[in-house]
C-alpha cells in the first residue's frame, strides 16, 4: 500500500514511525511536507498540504492508496473531499463533517440533536453577551473561541477580566461561554467510516505551559497512556453515549464522517460529559497512543477510509506504558523564538525505550535548527510509569536548546 501523509508536525511525525512500526514500508510512505525528522524516517515532499488541487494531483500522479489527513487545516480547506471525488481513499472527514472541530456551536448542536452529554453553553456573538454569559455561569469562567485557533482558543480562569479579553481576542470568530466542569480529563480517539466507530486507547494530555497545570494553555506540553484510574467500561460507555450517538446523527444530516473522531471528554461527579471534539489525531495524544499500537495501523486506516470498519481486527495495543514529554521554543505559547540550532538528539535518542518525533525543525546548512513553538515530543515505553518517566527526562536532559522549556511534572502523579 502506497501512503501519503499529510502534515508537518510531530503528530504526523508519530504517524509514520507507527506506519512502519506495525509493518508499512518506509519507501512506501511520503510525508507532505514532514520536517527535518520526519525526512530522516520516509521521503518528504514539498506539497501545499492545504491545496486540495495540489493534494489530488499528487496522489493521482504517485498512484497513491492511502492519503492520511494529520492537522486541522487541510480538513476546513476541503482537501478530503477532493481527493474523494478524485477517488482517492483518504482518512479524514469531509469539510461539513470536520466542522464538528471547526465550530464549537455546530458540534453543540450536533450534540442535542444526538443527547450527547456535554456542558451547559451561551452561544455570544457580542462582549456584551459575553459579560452576561459569565455572570450568569459565574467563576471559573471557560470561553471558548467558535472556531480553530491552533489549540489557543480556551480559557479557564477565576479572573473575569482575562475572560473578557480572551473574548475580545476571538470575538470576531464568535464565543461560546460555557459551565466549568470539574475533573480528570481524558482524550479518547476513535476510528469511524461513516458507519461505525472504533475506539484506540485513552490518554490523558497537559494542557498548560508550566507544572502543576500553571501557566497560559497551549497546544499540549505532554501526555500519557493508558490512563489506570479510569473504571471499567468507562471506553464502552463513550462508545455508547458519545462516539456512536454523533456519528449516527452526522449520517443522518448526510454528512458521514470518516476519519478520527476525537473526543476530549471530562469525568465529572455527574457522570462523562464531553468537552470538545476534534476532527483529527490529537498532539501530543497521538504520540503516546501510537507508540502502544500492536495492529497494523495502514490496515485500520484504510478499513475506515473505504467504509470497512466492521471487517478490520480490534486494535491490540502493548502492555507498556507511554509518556511524552514536549521540548518548546523559549516564550511559547505567548511569543515567538528566533530560529535556533538545536544540539544532542543523538543522544537523546539513545537512550533506552526513547523515539523523538519532530514538530518545528528543519536543517540550515549542517545544523538542526528549531523554527516554532513546540519543537519534539520525547516518547518514552516502560514497564510501567516511574521507567517511563525515566527514560524520557533523561532524554530530554541530553537535548540543548537555547531559552527552550519543557514541564517535569508529565505522568507524575500515576508514577508509583
Amino acid at each position: 500500500m502506497k501512503i501519503l501523509v499529510l502534515g508537518s508536525g510531530a503528530r504526523e511525525h508519530a504517524i509514520v514511525k507507527a506506519l512502519i512500526r506495525t509493518g508499512s514500508v518506509a519507501t512506501n510512505v511520503i510525508c507532505a511536507p514532514g520536517n527535518a525528522g520526519i525526512a530522516e524516517d520516509v521521503a518528504c515532499v514539498p506539497l501545499n498540504a492545504n491545496d486540495p488541487a495540489s493534494v489530488v494531483a499528487f496522489a493521482t500522479a504517485e498512484n497513491i492508496n492511502l492519503t492520511i489527513i494529520g492537522p486541522e487545516a487541510p480538513l476546513v480547506a476541503g482537501v478530503s473531499d477532493a481527493l474523494r471525488a478524485a477517488g482517492v481513499p483518504v482518512f479524514g472527514p469531509s469539510q461539513r463533517a470536520a466542522q464538528l472541530e471547526g465550530s464549537k456551536s455546530f458540534a453543540k448542536e450536533i450534540m442535542a440533536a444526538a443527547d450527547v452529554p456535554t456542558g451547559m453553553a451561551h452561544e455570544c456573538s457580542t462582549i456584551e453577551e459575553v459579560e452576561s454569559a459569565l455572570d450568569d455561569f459565574g467563576a471559573p469562567y471557560v470561553v471558548k473561541a467558535d472556531g480553530l485557533a491552533a489549540g489557543k482558543g480556551v480559557i479557564v480562569t477565576s479572573d473575569r477580566e482575562a475572560a473578557l479579553e480572551h473574548a475580545r481576542k476571538f470575538i470576531h470568530m464568535g464565543i461560546l461561554v460555557e459551565e466549568f466542569l470539574a475533573g480528570q480529563e481524558v482524550s479518547l480517539f476513535f476510528l469511524a467510516d461513516g458507519k461505525n466507530v472504533m475506539p484506540l486507547t485513552p490518554a490523558q494530555d497537559f494542557k498548560r505551559a508550566y507544572d502543576h497545570d500553571e501557566g497560559p494553555n497551549t497546544g499540549g506540553m505532554g501526555a500519557y497512556s493508558p490512563l489506570p484510574w479510569l473504571p471499567a467500561g468507562f471506553v464502552e460507555e463513550v462508545q455508547r453515549t458519545v462516539a456512536q450517538p454523533t456519528i449516527d446523527e452526522l449520517a443522518r444530516l448526510g454528512e458521514p464522517f470518516v476519519g478520527l473522531l476525537y473526543c476530549g471528554l471530562i469525568v465529572t461527579n455527574r457522570g462523562i460529559r464531553v468537552i470538545e471534539f476534534n476532527a483529527r489525531f490529537g498532539d501530543p495524544e497521538t504520540q503516546v497512543v501510537l507508540r502502544r499500537l500492536l495492529t497494523p495501523l495502514a490496515g485500520l486506516l484504510h478499513s475506515a477510509a473505504t467504509g470497512n470498519l466492521e471487517t478490520a481486527p480490534e486494535p491490540r495495543f502493548t502492555d507498556e506504558v507511554a509518556i511524552t514529554v514536549v521540548l518548546a521554543s523559549e516564550g511559547y505559547p505567548d511569543k515567538t523564538a528566533p530560529n535556533r540550532p538545536i544540539h544532542g538528539l543523538h543522544h537523546a535518542a539513545a537512550v533506552n525505550g526513547v523515539e523523538i518525533c519532530h514538530a518545528a525543525t528543519a536543517i540550515d546548512g549542517d545544523h538542526l535548527i528549531a523554527t516554532g513553538g513546540r519543537v519534539l515530543s520525547v516518547v518514552a515505553v516502560g514497564k510501567d510509569f516511574q521507567h517511563a518517566r525515566k527514560h524520557a527526562y533523561e532524554a530530554i536532559g541530553h537535548i540543548k536548546l537555547e531559552g527552550s522549556h519543557f514541564r517535569t511534572d508529565i505522568a507524575k502523579k500515576v508514577a508509583k
